[in-house]
C-alpha cells in the first residue's frame, strides 16, 4: 500500500494537530488525570491513522480488458437507470452511479483507453451524494472518453463532505484503462454515462473496486 500524493499535505497538517493536541492535554493533566491523556491520545491516533487510510492506494491487480468498462471508483452502485443527459450528448444515456464512503479509496481511474474529447469543470451545490439531483446539481467535473465510435462521460460529483475535485486530464490527451483520471475528497460519488443498450455487468447496491471491477461491457 502507498499513499496519494493529494494526502501528502493533509496528512502533515493531521500529524501536527495530533502532536499539538496532545502536548497541551500531557503538559496540563499528566500529573493528576492520567486517563484522560491516555483517552485523548488514542482517540486522536485513531482519527489521525483514519485520514492516513483514506488517502491510501491498495496493491491490486488491475483489469485491464479491450471492450470492458472498468469501475472509475470504489464504492456501493447506487443507480442503474436510462436518463436524459443535458450536459454533453444531449440524448437518452444509461447511467451507472458509485457511491463513495470516507472509508472507500478515492482515487479514481480511466474506465477504458481513449482519446480525452470534452473536459469541464462546474460550480454546484454540495447536496450528499446519494441525492439523484446531486448528479446534476451539485459541484463536479466531467470527462468525457471516446473509444472507436463510443464516447463514455465520466463525472466525478462532490458531496456534502467532499469539498475538492481533482482532475489530471485534458482534452487531446491519450488515457489508459486503469490509469489514474483524478481523486476525490472525503467522499462523493462518479457517475459513467454509457451508450443505451450497454450490457451491464453489475447490480444495485453491489460493491465494486476502482481499476478492477468490470461494470459494463461495450
Amino acid at each position: 500500500m502507498t499513499i496519494h500524493r493529494e494526502g501528502y499535505k493533509s496528512i502533515a497538517i493531521g500529524t501536527l494537530i495530533f502532536g499539538a493536541i496532545n502536548l497541551i492535554v500531557f503538559y496540563f493533566f499528566s500529573a493528576s488525570l492520567m486517563w484522560l491523556c491516555a483517552v485523548i491520545f488514542f482517540i486522536t491516533l485513531g482519527l489521525l491513522l483514519f485520514l492516513v487510510s483514506f488517502f491510501r492506494i491498495p496493491n491490486r491487480k488491475l483489469t485491464i480488458i479491450d471492450g470492458a468498462v472498468v469501475a472509475p471508483a470504489d464504492g456501493k452502485v447506487v443507480v442503474i437507470e436510462e436518463t436524459v443527459d443535458l450536459e454533453y450528448f444531449k440524448d437518452k444515456r444509461l447511467q451507472v452511479s458509485i457511491f463513495m464512503s470516507p472509508a472507500n479509496v478515492h482515487v479514481n481511474r480511466n474506465p477504458i483507453d481513449g482519446d480525452v474529447l470534452y473536459n469541464q469543470y462546474h460550480k454546484g451545490k454540495f447536496l450528499v451524494a446519494w441525492d439523484p439531483k446531486s448528479s446534476t446539481d451539485n459541484e463536479r467535473h466531467s470527462v468525457v472518453i471516446r473509444n472507436g465510435n463510443t464516447e463514455i462521460l465520466v463525472k466525478q460529483i462532490a458531496g456534502a463532505l467532499a469539498k475538492r475535485i481533482v482532475n489530471y486530464l485534458a482534452v487531446g490527451q491519450k488515457v489508459k484503462q486503469t490509469e489514474e483520471m483524478g481523486f476525490i475528497k472525503f467522499g462523493s460519488r462518479v457517475d459513467l454515462l454509457l451508450p443505451v443498450g450497454t450490457k451491464v455487468n453489475v447490480t444495485l447496491n453491489q460493491v465494486v473496486q476502482g481499476g478492477v471491477t468490470v461494470i459494463a461491457t461495450l
